[in-house]
């Protein structure tokens, strides 16, 4: 999940632009996004916005968290989710990959682990061992069945999260549908960021890697492609101890492989989870995880 890509647009000369260039702001899943669309007015790109809301409100119905009526939340609750959307789907698929080619570093069914150190939190404590045993029990994507008639949870009380990769999901959707609507120019961050054509100075998108402190650590051109980043400590469940939002499945603690990976891909939602994948997978592996996903690289791991 991408707590620390910052995206900006860049003319270099420093010379105003020519060119109209349309903005947006808003939020998706409960982060704040922003679109920039070279070459077109506001007047003119109000009704691209309107469907950019109506867009993002629909995926939110699908993977919202902050919704109790939602797809993701609908699943957790009960264990069964009948005639899921085939968006849900195609995000669910994805992760069997990633689970498979990064042998379970990624694995959507680590919830219970982000749900005991919250609730510990909450109480101004950690989790002790006895709840984290009971949460990892929970954890398994063998548990995990899908297909257009329904998704399902074997084991009781498990759940899924969806965070390591949901935003890049919502970033590739909204990115077709301005392509849909003939725009060849736009920057869109959805929590990770896509870059196509160039900017309003006519010059290609550039894009910086913060750290979670949003010290930018290095700055990269995007072309036609996708930018994710990922820290454990990005976004922190219990300021106590400082534990972190990613979880190794296999050993029920905090993420420890990396302390940040950014991640770039032709997909945003193959860049988030390699991203959130490779804080997990140890660092002698990223190497053969990435031969499985030749248009993705690491464009910076610490």
């Amino acid at each position: 999940m991408s707590i620390s890509a910052a995206a900006f647009a860049t003319a270099g000369t420093g010379m105003a632009s020519a060119a109209p260039v349309a903005r947006w702001g808003g939020i998706a899943l409960g982060a704040s996004a922003s679109l920039q669309l070279a070459g077109i007015s506001l007047g003119e790109a109000e009704p691209i916005f309107a469907d950019i809301r109506r867009e993002l409100d629909r995926l939110e119905a699908i993977f919202s968290l902050y919704r109790s009526d939602s797809e993701i939340m609908r699943l957790n609750a009960s264990g069964k989710l009948e005639a899921p959307s085939a968006d849900l789907l195609a995000v669910l698929s994805t992760c069997a990959s990633l689970r498979g080619a990064t042998e379970g570093a990624f694995d959507p069914t680590v919830q219970p682990l982000f749900s005991a150190v919250a609730h510990a939190a909450g109480k101004g404590r950690s989790p002790s061992p006895d709840e984290i045993a009971a949460a990892r029990s929970l954890v398994g994507w063998d548990g995990v069945s899908f297909d257009t008639t329904a998704v399902t949870l074997a084991r009781k009380g498990a759940a899924l999260t969806l965070n390591g990769i949901a935003q890049g999901y919502v970033t590739d959707r909204i990115a077709a549908l301005l392509r849909a609507h003939g725009l060849t120019d736009i920057l869109v961050d959805m929590g990770e960021v896509a870059a196509m054509g160039r900017n309003a100075g006519g010059e290609l998108w550039r894009a910086g890697i913060a750290d979670p402190a949003g010290t930018v650590l290095k700055r990269l051109v995007l072309t036609d492609r996708a930018l994710a980043t990922s820290s454990p400590k990005g976004t922190l469940l219990s300021r106590e101890d400082e534990t972190g939002h990613i979880f190794d499945p296999a050993s029920g603690g905090e993420a420890s492989a990396r302390a940040l990976v950014a991640v770039s891909a032709r997909r945003a939602e193959l860049a988030d989870g390699l991203s959130t994948a490779l804080c997990v997978t140890p660092a002698d592996r990223s190497d053969a995880v990435l031969r499985r996903f030749p248009e993705a690289r690491i464009e910076l791991a610490i």
